[in-house]
């Protein structure tokens, strides 16, 4: 069997789409942080629930989006 890792989905945010594992996704969708577009409306408390290693995989889009948003 293969690790979760290796699948890889996405959500939306403000900026574009967000590619995350399927543990992280799962636990977006439980934590009901997007809608039934898979939009995540609250980018703060999904930045507080992602993986390090999502979060590195979507650096230049987090970037962009923490730097807009003060």
């Amino acid at each position: 069997m293969t690790s979760g890792s290796s699948e890889r989905k996405t959500v939306a945010v403000m900026r574009g789409r967000m590619i995350l594992c399927s543990f992280c996704f799962d636990s977006v969708n439980e934590e009901k942080l997007v809608d039934s577009k898979n939009y995540v409306e609250d980018h703060e408390a999904f930045f507080d629930l992602i993986c390090p290693g999502c979060e590195d995989l979507n650096r230049p889009l987090i970037d962009d989006m923490l730097g807009s948003s003060e």
